[in-house]
């Protein structure tokens, strides 16, 4: 096999992503679409694409001859001898034309036919995607009309005022992407928690397998599960750190080296994340994790405690003048301190540490604690898998339920459902339920919307159509311009509704691409508590929509939230670990959440 140039699964998925923004640009039918789903596929993928060409592997799955259009295994793994083209068309969607280029790819580390699209249209397509408002179209609208090839040349023109006067845009359309660019700024190059996890994930299992490797740790922002991360922290024990250095300094992730030492080595990942690496003795192991995973302002306050009682905390151990009296765990340094121990994801200074004094921290819900989805999309909108293989998957997944919340008809641009294709849907979810009862299977597909609040406030549904649910999630995908006053009384109105369950997403935001909509957070509370509404956690990385502070009043409130997944592919349902991580910083327990009950427990809270 030829020489092969090192790319990880997110360079891959994003050079096929490049392809559907130029195909979309010029109007190709179904085939930007092709690339696209091949994009997410990849990028969700556990096995890296360039060891499946390198070593070889068959996709087999537990669905026969169909291939199921995401890459998340299910019974299934990849597995064989054969590499090359013939591996990378057994991922699900990669045809010959995809796997030709994704081979090409990895020989040369370029695409030609990318290539010349890009000389066809010398525009920077991935800038202008991160910015709402801006899509494939109106990016070739602005380049033919006035030259614009990237984010800076359009702000120039945006504020020289030479776009409002372009067909299709207007003095609002203006003002609203230039608001999305300045917002972009803002973000500052931190990187979606959801989205790098992954990445993460793979590098950590790298490390663990390097022999004298005990024991591995992520800390930092990426512990705590921020919405967003900057850098990476990992920590290490190894008797003999030289090869853990070597190993992390080599690796083919790395674009450059900042630092090669001992015990401590910084990079450049090819992601744009820089990575520290510290090899740490086991007896101030614990000091340093909780040192390197904050918050500073959590560590600020346990130092003073320390001090307090006469001792000195940092992250070598908890010292009595000379002597280390803690250190080794986490645990033990919370005891010295006369605290209980508090979670990573609590360490934000939000009252974490007077409730560990008083012994009052809540009991988080786990990780492994969601009984159900709640919030599950398929082909029939905008989704990439049938409702079978959604509930195969969650199934898998140890859940016991799922609630197909497909859109409806207002949402267009989704395929949203009409009255004529939710009965013909509703017939597909009679057919799998009794498929997989006749299976033996103990779990239960429910009848969901994920129903369009529209301006006025009233739903896409007719109320006949809504109490016909098993469960009605509402949703604002329109109109988010409207005043604070006017957006809360539009989804006021439709929390009153009685057939109205859940509210969806309540904020719109779009972490890093879009603000929320104006709505006062504290009325939607309030309401929810007086309605009855559930209000949802999305979990999707890039929204966590409801955030952990407005997660923590509706806690107070005693007000019950949902965590969805929001899945469009088997493999988002995963997604629902950041849900559960968002609520955990907000100070949820299982008892604040509807879908960590059973199935019966949990349609009882329903209106």
């Amino acid at each position: 096999m030829a020489q092969l140039t090192y790319k990880n699964n997110k360079e891959i998925s994003l050079v096929c992503r490049e392809i559907a923004y130029f195909l979309e640009m010029e109007g190709v039918a179904f085939k930007p679409r092709a690339y696209e789903k091949v994009a997410e596929v990849i990028f969700d993928l556990s096995e890296d694409v360039f060891d499946i060409y390198l070593q070889g592997a068959q996709y087999q799955n537990k669905f026969g001859t169909r291939q199921p259009r995401t890459a998340k295994r299910l019974s299934g793994r990849f597995s064989g001898s054969r590499g090359g083209l013939k591996a990378l068309e057994s991922i699900p969607g990669v045809g010959v034309s995809i796997a030709e280029k994704v081979e090409e790819f990895l020989k040369t580390g370029k695409i030609k036919y990318l290539e010349d699209l890009k000389k066809k249209w010398p525009v920077k397509i991935e800038e202008f995607m991160a910015i709402e408002g801006v899509g494939p179209k109106t990016v070739r609208h602005l380049y033919e009309k006035l030259g614009v090839k990237n984010l800076n040349d359009l702000e120039l023109a945006l504020k020289k005022n030479k776009i409002s006067g372009l067909e299709g845009f207007g003095e609002k359309s203006q003002e609203k992407i230039l608001k999305s660019i300045e917002f972009h700024k803002k973000s500052g190059g931190r990187a979606v928690l959801g989205f790098i996890m992954p990445e993460i994930k793979k590098l950590e299992e790298k490390l663990k397998i390097i022999k004298g490797v005990e024991r591995v740790d992520i800390a930092g922002s990426a512990r705590r599960k921020k919405e967003t991360i900057g850098d990476i922290d990992i920590l290490i024990i190894s008797k003999n750190s030289k090869p853990v250095m070597d190993f992390f300094a080599n690796m083919p992730e790395v674009e450059k080296v900042f630092a090669y030492g001992e015990t401590k080595s910084a990079v450049r990942l090819k992601n744009g994340l820089d990575a520290d690496l510290r090899v740490v003795p086991p007896e101030s192991y614990g000091a340093a994790l909780n040192y390197f995973t904050g918050s500073k302002e959590h560590n600020i306050a346990l130092r003073e405690i320390a001090g307090k009682k006469g001792y000195k905390l940092n992250e070598y151990g908890l010292f009595k003048g000379s002597k280390m009296i803690a250190g080794k765990t986490e645990e033990e340094i919370y005891e010295k301190l006369g605290l209980r121990y508090i979670e990573p994801e609590m360490r934000e200074m939000q009252g974490e540490i007077e409730a560990a004094k008083n012994g009052k921290l809540p009991k988080l819900i786990g990780y492994k604690d969601l009984m159900g989805d709640l919030h599950v999309h398929s082909v029939w909108s905008d989704g990439s898998n049938s409702i079978e293989e959604m509930a195969r998957a969650a199934i898998e997944r140890g859940l016991g339920y799922i609630v197909i919340s497909d859109h409806s008809k207002h949402l267009g641009v989704a395929h949203g459902l009409d009255e004529k294709r939710l009965k013909q849907q509703w017939k597909e979810i009679d057919a799998v339920n009794k498929k997989l009862e006749k299976e033996g299977e103990d779990f239960k597909i429910l009848k969901g919307t994920e129903c369009d609040i529209l301006k006025d406030g009233s739903m896409d549904f007719s109320d006949e159509i809504l109490k016909q649910f098993d469960v009605v999630g509402a949703s604002v995908h329109s109109s988010f311009n409207l005043s604070e006053e006017e957006q809360t009384e539009r989804i006021k109105k439709a929390m009153e509704n009685k057939n109205v369950d859940i509210l969806c997403h309540p904020t719109g935001r779009i972490i890093n691409q879009r603000e929320p909509y104006k709505v006062s957070i504290d009325e939607i509370i309030k309401v929810a508590k007086e309605t009855g509404t559930i209000l949802e956690i999305n979990s999707f990385p890039n929204r966590l929509d409801l955030k952990d502070e407005y997660i923590k009043k509706c806690v107070e409130a005693e007000v019950k939230m949902s965590i969805g997944s929001d899945a469009h592919l088997f493999s988002h349902l995963d997604c629902a670990e950041y849900g559960v991580a968002q609520a955990r910083r907000g100070w949820a327990e299982k008892k604040d959440i509807i879908n960590a009950w059973p199935i019966e427990k949990m349609l009882k809270m329903l209106k």
